[in-house]
């Protein structure tokens, strides 16, 4: 993935590159009405609140929806191609966009998935997802 543009970890992202780093995914949990939320924000779109923590994900859920790009739109994806873009529904009920690590032809909707965290530089690892 050299040469694509990395995330910018910012106030609201920042916890939650520090836990895809230690290999965690969390999330965004309202402590008003216990909403999960992603990608982080400063309040629940659910009741305005501003308390939150941060809650562990099982890593696990299935393939809600998906594309196959069979045209690197990126110079650095040249190698990558088919690259496969997956909207995962976590077994915690949040939606997550991020890429399948796997074969595109191997990829259905409903599969199951469990994340795989890949570093790409010092301060980031991605959440990636990879079929079980």
């Amino acid at each position: 993935m050299a040469g694509l543009p990395l995330p910018v970890p910012n106030e609201e992202t920042r916890p939650f590159w520090e836990y895809c780093k230690a290999g965690e995914l969390r999330v965004q949990r309202c402590l008003i009405c216990a909403k999960l939320r992603h990608p982080p924000r400063p309040g629940c779109p659910e009741c305005g609140s501003l308390e939150f923590e941060w809650q562990r994900l099982s890593g696990r859920g299935r393939v809600y929806t998906y594309a196959v790009s069979h045209q690197a739109v990126h110079p650095a994806l040249e190698g990558l191609i088919p690259h496969t873009t997956i909207v995962v529904e976590l077994e915690e009920g949040v939606l997550m966009t991020s890429n399948l690590v796997d074969r595109a032809d191997e990829v259905e909707i409903g599969r199951p998935v469990e994340v795989a965290f890949e570093p790409v530089s010092e301060e980031i690892s991605l959440p990636k997802f990879r079929l079980v």
